[in-house]
C-alpha cells in the first residue's frame, strides 16, 4: 500500500518531507515497527528529489524516530512523544433532533462474570466448528460463486430453499423458497419490516415485559411504542390499542417470561389484526430448544388473511457471529422487504449463506440442536430445582429456550448484590414490566460452576 502524506506548509521540500513523516509517526499513522518505503519509491510518489527523502530519513534516524537496518530497510522506532489530543470542532455534526439512542454494551464487550447467568447467550463450546469450517472453506473457493458480481437481496437460493425445508420439518410450515428473505439476524429483519410498514407517529404494540431491542428499533423509526400486558395465555389481545398498525409478539416462547401463547389467544390476535388491517410480527424466539410439550403451530401457519410476518434467526441454534436470520412474508410485502434490503446493505455473505444451506441440508444443524438440547436440559433442571427451593420465588413455567424466569417480591437490590459476588443474573424489571423477579440464562454458564453460582445467589437472596 502506498504511503500518503501531505507536504503542505512552507519551507524547502526536505523540511516538508521531514515534518510530514515526523507527524505521521507521532500521531500513530505510522505505527512502531512499520517499514517505510525505499527512498526512491517515496520520492517518486511525492514528486520530490530522492535526496530530499534520504536527508529526511537520516534526520529522523538521528533523532530516534526511525531505525535503519542494513539490508532490511528503515523502520519506525518506538514513539517518544504522545500524540496531541484532537481538538473538537466548534460546531460538530450532531444527530437529528429527537435522536436519543446510543449503542448499548453487548455480551462480547462486557467482561464475562465468573458465574454467568446472562440470558440469550448460546454455548459456543457445543458448536461443531470444524464441520462448519469445512463447509465455509469449500464455498470460498475461487469458482464456487461469482466473486465479481453482486448478488440478489433475498439471499442465496440454496439457503432460501434449505430454510423453507427446515421450517416445514421443524415447524410444520408449508412454505417455499419464494416466501423466504434471508437477513442478518432478527434485529435486521425487524428493521426491514419497520422501514416498509411503519411511518412516523404510527402505533406499534409490543409485549410488556418484552424484548427491549425491538422497542428501541420501532421508537427509532418515529413510532409510538405502546406496551401491552402479558398473562398466562400470552399477549392480552383485549388490551391492544385500537390504533396499532403493527403488533410485535413472541408467541412460541414469550421473552422474557418464557410461556407460550395459547391457541385461542393466537386466533383472537389474528381476528383482531384482520379487523384492524394491522400487521403481526411473529418472532419465533428460542423455540428449537424444547424440553417437554410439542410447540403449537406458528401463527404464520394459522394466518389465512396475509397479516403475519414470521421472523427467525440462527443466532441461538448456531452462533450469534453467524448473523443469519430470515423473514417469511406475503408475496407483495416480501418484494418491498427485498427492495429495502437492497437499499440498506445490498445483500449478505454469499459463501457463508451457501455453507449454512449445506449445514442444514446435510442434517448437521438438526444433530447439533439435539446434542445441545441434552446439554441445556440438564442445566435447566438444576436451575429450576434450586430456585424452587426458595419459598419467595415463583418459577414461571416454560417448555423451551435458554433461560428460566422466577418472580420475586424484590429484585433490583438482589441483582446488584449478586453481581458484587460474581453472579450475573438479570432483573425482570429491566424488560419493561412492573413485575419483579430474575431471569437466569443457562446457555453460557460453565456447568462445573452452575451449582456453586446458584448457591451464592441463594445466600444473597436469603440476606436480602
Amino acid at each position: 500500500m502506498d504511503l500518503v502524506i501531505s507536504l503542505g506548509g512552507g519551507g524547502e521540500k526536505t523540511v516538508r518531507v521531514y515534518r510530514a513523516l515526523r507527524e505521521a509517526i507521532v500521531d500513530g499513522r505510522l505505527p512502531e515497527g512499520h517499514r517505510l518505503p525505499a527512498t526512491r519509491m517515496l520520492a517518486t510518489d511525492l514528486g520530490v528529489a530522492r535526496n530530499s527523502v534520504a536527508t529526511a530519513y537520516e534526520r529522523l534516524v538521528a533523532e530516534g524516530y526511525l531505525v535503519a537496518r542494513t539490508g532490511a530497510g528503515t523502520f519506525v522506532a518506538p514513539v517518544r512523544d504522545k500524540p496531541a489530543p484532537r481538538r473538537a470542532p466548534a460546531d460538530p455534526l450532531r444527530p437529528r433532533a429527537g435522536w436519543t439512542f446510543t449503542p448499548l454494551p453487548t455480551s462480547a464487550e462486557v467482561p464475562a462474570p465468573r458465574y454467568d447467568f446472562r440470558a440469550g447467550i448460546p454455548d459456543a463450546r457445543l458448536f461443531p466448528f470444524e464441520t462448519c469450517r469445512r463447509f465455509v472453506a469449500a464455498e470460498l473457493r475461487l469458482h464456487a460463486h461469482d466473486p465479481g458480481g453482486y448478488a440478489g437481496p433475498f439471499g442465496h437460493p440454496a439457503l432460501r430453499e434449505a430454510i423453507a425445508r427446515y421450517l416445514g420439518y421443524s415447524r410444520s410450515l408449508r412454505v417455499g423458497a419464494q416466501d423466504v428473505l434471508v437477513t442478518n439476524g432478527t434485529q435486521h429483519a425487524l428493521d426491514l419490516i419497520g422501514r416498509v410498514l411503519v411511518r412516523p407517529g404510527d402505533v406499534v404494540a409490543v409485549e410488556e415485559p418484552g424484548y427491549p431491542p425491538a422497542r428501541r428499533l420501532f421508537a427509532s423509526l418515529g413510532a409510538r411504542v405502546v406496551g401491552v400486558p402479558v398473562d398466562g395465555d400470552g399477549l392480552v389481545v383485549d388490551a391492544l390499542p385500537r390504533a396499532a398498525r403493527v403488533v410485535y409478539v413472541t408467541p412460541s416462547h414469550q421473552f422474557p417470561l418464557g410461556g407460550a401463547m395459547s391457541l385461542s389467544r393466537r386466533h383472537a390476535l389474528l381476528d383482531w389484526a384482520g379487523r384492524r388491517q394491522a400487521a403481526v410480527i411473529e418472532d419465533d424466539y428460542d423455540t428449537e430448544f424444547r424440553y417437554s410439550a410439542r410447540p403449537l403451530e406458528p401463527m404464520y401457519g394459522l394466518d389465512t388473511a396475509g397479516r403475519v410476518l414470521h421472523v427467525g434467526t440462527f443466532s441461538k441454534t448456531m452462533l450469534p457471529s453467524v448473523r443469519t436470520g430470515f423473514v417469511l412474508a406475503p408475496a407483495a410485502l416480501l418484494q418491498a422487504l427485498g427492495a429495502a434490503r437492497q437499499l440498506g446493505d445490498g445483500y449478505g455473505q454469499i459463501a457463508v449463506q451457501a455453507a449454512l444451506a449445506r449445514f442444514i441440508d446435510e442434517g448437521q444443524l438438526a444433530r447439533h440442536v439435539r446434542r445441545a438440547v441434552k446439554a441445556y436440559a440438564g442445566r435447566r433442571a438444576r436451575i429450576v430445582a434450586a430456585l424452587s427451593r426458595h419459598p419467595g420465588l415463583e418459577v414461571v413455567p416454560s417448555a423451551a429456550g435458554l433461560h428460566v424466569t422466577a418472580l420475586a417480591p424484590e429484585s433490583a437490590g438482589v441483582v446488584a448484590a449478586a453481581a458484587a459476588r460474581g453472579v450475573a443474573v438479570e432483573d425482570l424489571g429491566a424488560y419493561g414490566s412492573d413485575s419483579t423477579g430474575f431471569v437466569f440464562g443457562f446457555g453460557w454458564i460453565d456447568p462445573a460452576l452452575l451449582d456453586e453460582g446458584l448457591g451464592i445467589f441463594g445466600e444473597v437472596l436469603s440476606e436480602a
